[in-house]
């Protein structure tokens, strides 16, 4: 049996085989695998039971502690939001960024005349500031797999050769 704290201020339901938490900047949610654990929600904490069945205790076990953590780090999220900042590098072509909508332009990158896109993943949102990128969110994975996405629409390809022209992440909060 593991037990995680809410923060004040955080709403946590349960739907179905999925749980939901609000905070003061938005919400995020968390799908359950019923054949692992089972979770209860109570004013201020959350409990997560792992199965009676004897064959999945270890793997249970496993994935309560996975879990567990992710529930910490959305709880975190929802309260203060996730922030990763990424720096425009080039050394000959000047790289431009773009946002329409989900949509992330990466123009002249090794000074090729198509742009290269990618698209932001949940409720995460793109800024572009100067040379810098901010990506913001809620949940940290979606921010990570966004900042991901981005990353490797900037990889050469098919070029052996190594470039120092792309976005790297500057910092993580």
């Amino acid at each position: 049996m593991n037990v995680i704290e809410v923060s004040n201020g955080v709403e946590v339901r349960i739907d179905s085989d999925m749980i939901i938490i609000k905070g003061k900047l938005g919400s995020t949610a968390k799908k359950i695998n019923p054949k692992l654990f089972t979770a209860k929600t109570e004013p201020g904490k959350i409990t997560l039971e792992p199965t009676k069945n004897k064959k999945l205790a270890k793997k249970a076990d496993l994935a309560i502690q996975a879990f567990a953590s992710e529930l910490k780090s959305a709880n975190l999220g929802v309260q203060n939001g996730i922030e990763k900042k990424m720096v425009v590098f080039f050394s000959h072509f000047p790289i431009t960024i773009e946002i329409k909508g989900k949509t992330i332009s990466i123009k002249n990158i090794f000074g090729e005349r198509v742009p290269r896109s990618t698209t932001s993943v949940g409720d995460t949102k793109v800024e572009v500031k100067g040379q810098e990128v901010i990506v913001k969110g809620v949940d940290a994975y979606d921010v990570g797999q966004t900042v991901a996405n981005i990353r490797k629409a900037c990889y050469s390809i098919g070029d052996t050769r190594v470039f120092q022209d792309g976005l790297y992440l500057a910092k993580s909060e």
